[in-house]
């Protein structure tokens, strides 16, 4: 094959992945801008930051749970309908997932049952209405991403992002509902999306047969998923435990204040989920191709200058109007700069993930989730006393500069990644980007930073990475013409 037709080849597979990152936008961004959104509705009519501290604390027990509730059927889920071609297997695939999804979710029912009876956990039942939700919306939209109904998955998401701020301003800001009110709205927005969804398409119920022989299937989704239930445990010690520690040692009132910070930020974090998915199904296609390390290697590469350009953006937008974003919750703006930092290097780690992924390898990923964890516990113990909640900040930031770099050479048996000199040139905007964010008083020198720093990052990125975007984009008008 000629040089020629290796680059032809490597614009077309570049050219799909843009066009997924465009879908996998549309499906998730849609829910996280009504959260960014909500935000101000929430502190607005919560001002008691320690309501808000609660129901982050809720969330984040939540995120705990779901890998339990789900047995971590959305990654296998997904894994296996992508690359299968049978629809007898597939029914069987679908099949399973339902069948333990529904034993899972019986289980959970009885034991918060149990707990009510035994114990007073203030707004449990919500909880529990909260966990099922996100446990099915998170399964069943991983299940219409493997049948290869990727307008399903969008609308999924364009929908329960819809019904929640729908259902948000009825019950929070209308009937005055307060927390009650949140966690209805964010129940209520997943489920009726489902059912909206599923009822159009029927793809469930098409491939969910409750008499079928599973056969083989169960055992090899089991093996698959059931490796990353660990890791998943030691994912929300790494990324959601900081709030249990801040809860504890500092208060709900703190823990408010960081829960806004935390949800402005995941803005970043929601763009990485939208790259993931868009790079987990480009990667699994790919994975044997022969120049596979050439195009993962044009790829990471592309992904460092992109998640530059979108931090250093967004950080000052940001800090430009978070005056009337978040109200009363104003201090936690301090915040922000390290926290967006820390949601670009998780990014980062989540890029090498795919390697396990690929080779059906997810036993490999517990070792350096397990370091992760035992890092981030004891650094978070050591810190928080002396420096408070920006002991918990630096936790976090070291934890994922571990993850980075045990999966970097970890990374090694499954592809190797060249890392191109221009990289250098992003990644030390956005070191710097830390100054003028603490110490300018005046927008408009915030305005000029952004805009020479976002001028710079496009400069540098070279001129292969700026023809596929511009190619694909004017390919894009020319079409709407």
């Amino acid at each position: 094959m000629t040089t020629t037709d290796n680059n032809n080849k490597s614009n077309n597979r570049g050219s799909k992945f843009i066009k997924d990152i465009g879908i996998y936008a549309i499906g998730n961004i849609g829910s996280k801008i009504i959260t960014f959104l909500m935000v101000p509705l929430y502190t607005y009519f919560m001002p008691n930051k320690s309501d808000f501290g609660y129901y982050d604390v809720c969330l984040s027990m939540c995120f705990l749970l779901i890998p339990f509730v789900t047995l971590q059927m959305r990654d296998g889920a997904f894994r296996f309908l992508l690359d299968c071609d049978d629809d007898t297997r597939r029914q069987r695939i679908v099949t399973f997932v339902t069948r333990s999804m529904l034993t899972t979710m019986t289980l959970a029912v009885l034991v918060t049952i149990v707990l009510s009876l035994t114990t007073k956990i203030g707004y449990l039942g919500y909880s529990l209405g909260l966990l099922i939700a996100l446990a099915l919306q998170d399964v069943y939209s991983q299940v219409f991403r493997g049948l290869g109904n990727n307008r399903a998955f969008v609308m999924v998401g364009i929908l329960s992002a819809f019904c929640i701020g729908l259902f948000s301003v009825l019950f929070v800001a209308g009937f005055g509902w307060g927390i009650k009110g949140v966690f209805l709205a964010n129940i209520l927005a997943r489920i009726v999306a489902l059912i909206v969804v599923e009822a159009r398409v029927r793809l469930i119920t098409r491939n969910t047969r409750w008499s079928i022989n599973i056969g083989d299937v169960g055992r090899d989704l089991l093996r698959y998923s059931l490796p990353l239930l660990p890791g998943s445990l030691c994912w929300w010690i790494t990324g959601s435990s900081d709030r249990q520690f801040i809860k504890f040692f500092l208060g709900l009132d703190i823990n408010g204040l960081y829960g806004v910070a935390a949800r402005y930020t995941g803005i970043i974090m929601t763009l990485a989920v939208v790259f993931y998915q868009a790079w987990q199904e480009t990667a699994i296609l790919q994975y044997h191709s022969p120049d596979r390390n050439r195009f993962f290697s044009k790829m990471f590469n592309g992904y460092i200058f992109l998640l530059s350009a979108i931090l250093v953006g967004y950080l000052f937008v940001l800090k430009l109007c978070y005056g009337w974003l978040a109200n009363s919750y104003g201090e936690s703006l301090n915040f922000i700069y390290p926290l967006g930092v820390s949601a670009v290097i998780f990014a980062l780690a989540a890029f090498f993930d795919m390697g396990y992924q690929c080779a059906k390898d997810t036993a490999r990923t517990l070792p350096a989730i397990v370091l992760a964890a035992i890092v981030n516990v004891a650094l978070n113990f050591a810190l928080i006393k002396p420096l408070g909640v920006y002991g918990v900040i630096t936790t976090q930031l070291v934890t994922y500069v571990v993850l980075v770099t045990y999966r970097w050479f970890d990374m090694k048996r499954y592809f190797t990644l060249t890392i191109s000199k221009r990289v250098i040139v992003p990644i030390t905007i956005v070191l710097l980007s830390g100054i003028p964010f603490y110490l300018s008083p005046n927008k408009l020198i915030d305005i000029a930073f952004m805009i020479v720093a976002l001028m710079l990052i496009a400069w540098s990125c070279g001129k292969d990475m700026r023809d596929l975007l511009l190619s694909k984009f004017t390919k894009t008008r020319h079409s709407t013409k």
